[in-house]
């Protein structure tokens, strides 16, 4: 494991002067007079506009912009880079303008800075909504310019390096960030030391326990792993030299990360991770490559199913090598990687490569074929017109092992591990998906939702038929973002109609499931408020986009049934439907068999509401139903007025406690986020059995990026025993949050 990874940065002793007389020096070393000039005024002005700012570690805040520049150098990026890297907060966080730089420094310099800008002064609902702009809003300047991404990659490794001076809600949630969206961004660009930089922060923050166990087991072997690594090097070396002039081999360790996701996502130990250990073979030309190849398959045995030609068949990330696992004498396995010096370069470097090398490529390229992806997802955006599927697809797609699979002609098509025989029709083109039929695999017919695998030819059945198209139950099995986008596409422009009746129907069901009853003219208000809210034009529109699959109707219940109580419910008592509880002296308590007591009332009937489930030590308000006695809202329940005296009914309202004798338990409901492990949910169990807590509900739901969603109803006697219990279930290897959720 390089030096580089995993570096937490403590609080420098350094001014904020020496540190860029430190940059500058680097930069010297390979950049022009007039380069630095230019840089130098970038530090000079960002300086100025930073010197009332400080970073939350107490350092003066231009550290940080000088750090950022510090990695694009290193990164071997252009002056232009470096200088929107000192510059790149100043639009942001200061009152210095767009304008003031692309006077001072150009306008390309002026796009970088723009480009990295955060949307923060835009309205939005919520922190996902935002997340999800800012990162449409990068993607669209990386289309115009691709250092934006790189500089904001470097500015987001800084960020991690000094995450610990951070509040620890604040390191979870950037760490989680970074793993989701920009270690897959820079996988995507082939910027492997960034990518693992990242991830090895993330995890650091997010499990440092199983982080930890990693780096000790690491640790542990250190001595006996650098004398393997050595004399495995010794022995290729002096067999390879031979034959091949010119070449390089060393040893390297798998990140941490790496090693993570084996060994906490895919249940396996240590010693059963095959790629631990890699040596690294790097040579002139590829037909050296492949006799390097045959030469190390002389000397080890190879493990069957471990080999993979990535120099016929890229990675879409540009990555080229030739991957073989072996075993060496003392039985243990190791990988090899084979490439050429151009194709080294490429996979540490990625995109970044074109300027440490000075290949040639312009910051601008935008229509290569190599970044069309970025133009695959703000047109994925265009489609659903929602900008966080542009989140969600950066979480499933560019993170995804890959499979190559061939046409019959022998193309060479290259999918997302998991992606079916549509999503194979759908990589072809547009026209060959929505014409589809069926597939053969291998000459042979096989269904609809097949998985393809690497090195099987698919031939994709299609109709001539005029109005033939694809299934909406396509949507249910499709892996790529891509596939399902054009299948909502087809549907929005081909099947209006059907989409809104289709979408009304969803509508229906939903409203019903969440018990939302309203007549026919107050029906069609309240969806036509909803539809607007979320910009469509008409209820139609609202429907159609539901019934093609451009908005998830089930992901804004929630907030439709919070409108929906607060608009309708209430409004709808009548002052004659109030039960006709006569009051005592407020200095009258009696208690209910709920362990409740409710003010100057004896003998009522007592309900403990579901929508907020409050335990003995909640703040705990009653209100008077109708016919059901009194309902026990917490007090800070998403259904009770935060100004009793403006409720439309202030009087039902009435004030309760809990008894100082409580003996029951009371069902509280707890989420948890946890990484998809086996011997979970039996870890969990015999935990809380330990605990004598009695399990009244569990619900799992697993999600893509290798986490499950446990929701558990326990029993537990008041708020103490609850965070006693939440906090011994929070220390379970694996558990990543938990919280108590209504209901």
């Amino acid at each position: 494991m390089s030096e580089e990874i995993t570096r937490i940065e403590e609080v420098t002793t350094k001014t904020p002067d020496e540190l860029y007389s430190e940059l500058e020096e680097c930069v010297k070393k390979t950049m022009s007079e007039e380069e630095i000039k230019v840089i130098r005024k970038a530090y000079e002005l960002a300086k100025e506009a930073h010197s009332t700012q400080f970073r939350h570690s107490g350092e003066p805040y231009i550290i940080h912009p000088i750090a950022v520049a510090k990695i694009l150098y290193e990164l071997g990026m252009d002056g232009e880079s470096v200088a929107a890297a000192l510059l790149h907060d100043v639009v942001e966080d200061t009152p210095i303008t767009k304008e003031e730089i692309s006077r001072d420094f150009g306008e390309d310099v002026a796009n970088l800075v723009e480009g990295v800008t955060k949307l923060g002064k835009i309205p939005l609902s919520t922190k996902e909504k935002q997340q999800a702009e800012n990162v449409r809003k990068m993607l669209m300047a990386m289309s115009q310019d691709i250092r934006v991404i790189i500089i904001k990659l470097a500015d987001r490794i800084h960020n991690m390096r000094t995450l610990s001076f951070m509040k620890p809600e604040k390191r979870r949630e950037k760490s989680q960030e970074t793993l989701e969206i920009y270690a897959p961004i820079a996988h995507r660009l082939g910027i492997r030391g960034v990518k693992e930089e990242l991830e090895d922060l993330a995890i650091s923050f997010l499990d440092p326990n199983a982080y930890n166990e990693i780096l000790s087991l690491l640790e542990q072997q250190q001595t006996k792993r650098k004398e393997y690594l050595e004399n495995i090097e010794k022995k290729i070396s002096d067999r390879v030299t031979q034959i091949i002039p010119n070449c390089k081999i060393y040893g390297r360790v798998k990140s941490a990360h790496g090693i993570y996701r084996k060994m906490y996502m895919q249940g396996k130990s240590f010693d059963e991770i095959y790629d631990v250990y890699a040596i690294r073979i790097i040579v002139d030309d590829v037909v050296d490559c492949y006799n390097c190849l045959g030469i190390i398959h002389d000397m080890f045995k190879s493990i069957p199913g471990r080999f993979k030609d990535y120099i016929t068949t890229p990675k879409a990330n540009m990555y080229q090598s030739l991957h073989t696992t072996v075993v060496g004498e003392e039985g243990i396995p190791f990988e090899v990687q084979i490439r050429t010096w151009e194709m080294h370069q490429t996979a540490e470097y990625g995109v970044a490569a074109h300027w440490k090398y000075k290949l040639g490529m312009s910051g601008r390229q935008k229509n290569e074929e190599k970044f069309a992806w970025i133009r695959q997802l703000l047109e994925s955006q265009n489609v659903s017109g929602n900008s966080e599927d542009i989140v969600n697809t950066i979480k499933t797609d560019l993170v995804q092992e890959e499979v190559f699979v061939f046409t019959p002609k022998g193309t060479v098509i290259s999918l997302p591990a998991g992606s079916t025989v549509v999503d194979f029709a759908y990589a072809i083109h547009s026209a060959v998906g929505n014409r589809m039929t069926g597939a053969k695999v291998d000459g042979r017919i096989v269904p609809i939702d097949y998985v393809v695998k690497t090195g099987e030819i698919v031939e994709v059945i299609t109709s001539q038929q005029q109005g033939k198209g694809p299934s909406r139950d396509w949507l249910k099995f499709v892996k790529t973002s891509g596939a399902r986008n054009k299948i909502r596409s087809w549907f929005k422009k081909e099947r209006r109609e059907e989409n809104i009746t289709e979408g009304r129907e969803e509508v229906e069901r939903e409203f019903k499931r969440n018990f939302i009853h309203l007549e026919d003219e107050a029906y069609d208000e309240f969806v036509l408020e909803i539809a607007q809210r979320q910009k469509f034009a008409s209820i139609d529109d609202f429907y159609a986009a539901i019934g093609y699959g451009g908005f998830s109707l089930t992901r804004m219940m929630p907030h439709i049934k919070d409108e929906y109580v607060k608009q309708y419910v209430k409004t709808e008592k009548n002052d004659d439907d109030v039960i006709k509880i006569s009051k005592k002296a407020p200095e009258k308590r009696s208690k209910s068999k709920d362990g409740v007591v409710i003010e100057g009332i004896d003998n009522c009937l007592i309900k403990l509401s579901k929508c907020c489930n409050p335990v003995p030590g909640d703040p705990i308000i009653g209100f008077i139903t109708r016919g059901h006695g009194v309902s026990i809202h917490k007090r800070d329940c998403t259904n009770v007025p935060v100004d009793i005296a403006k409720d439309d009914e202030p009087d039902r309202w009435i004030n309760a406690s809990w008894d100082s004798n409580i003996k029951e338990d009371f069902t509280a409901s707890l989420s948890f986020t946890c990484l998809d492990r086996v011997g979970l949910m039996a870890d969990m169990s015999r935990m809380i059995a330990d605990m004598r807590v009695m399990i009244y509900g569990i619900n799992t739901r697993s999600s893509k990026d290798g986490r499950v969603n446990i929701e558990l109803n326990i029993g537990v006697n008041g708020t103490e025993h609850l965070q006693s219990v939440m906090l011994k279930l929070k220390k379970i290897n694996g558990v990543l949050d938990v919280e108590r959720t209504n209901g």
